[in-house]
């Protein structure tokens, strides 16, 4: 992943108008549909030059809208095809334990901490419902853990305040 890590500014445009006006916002949302567009291929599309459409691409970048571009490879292509959200809740002292091993297992690709009385909440891949027991025990050395599977995905990830 490519990551801009320039600090936010506040309105971002000149005269103090915010950033995400009504053309950054179509970027935005073509840009989520196929990251891999040329300026050219979004300058045409939103009616403006493609100088004009990287200045703004670049803009959203420095100030943080556009965080970075991403790769989605699908688990299952990986032999991968079971996924479950996993809620951890730590033991005493366990919560930096429990960062580092998210990082450092393979089958985690996200964790969050979480409000609640668990404080994290991960997505984990495995190749079949009884791998996720590997997976499992290695958190429970710090804490308790409750999992479900994903059925389906009836929505699709998605940016949200983006028309998409």
């Amino acid at each position: 992943m490519t990551s801009f890590r320039t600090p936010r500014i506040a309105n971002g445009l000149p005269g103090g108008r915010s950033v995400l006006d009504e053309v950054n916002r179509r970027i935005l949302t073509l840009l989520s549909e196929d990251p891999r567009q040329s300026a050219a291929q979004l300058a045409r599309k939103v009616g403006m030059s493609a100088p004009a459409v990287r200045e703004r691409v670049a803009k959203l970048e420095e100030t943080g809208v556009i965080r970075g571009y991403r790769l989605d490879v699908d688990p299952a292509a990986l032999g991968l095809p079971v996924t479950a959200w996993v809620r951890v809740r730590p033991g005493p002292g366990q919560i930096p334990k429990i960062v580092e091993l998210a990082a450092r297992v393979p089958e985690v690709s996200e964790c969050h901490r979480i409000s609640g009385e668990d404080c994290f909440l991960m997505k984990v891949h495995v190749a079949a419902i009884d791998a996720l027991e590997d997976v499992l025990d290695k958190f429970l050395l710090h804490g308790q853990t409750v999992s479900s599977f994903v059925v389906s995905t009836p929505v699709p990830p998605h940016t949200p305040g983006i028309d998409t």
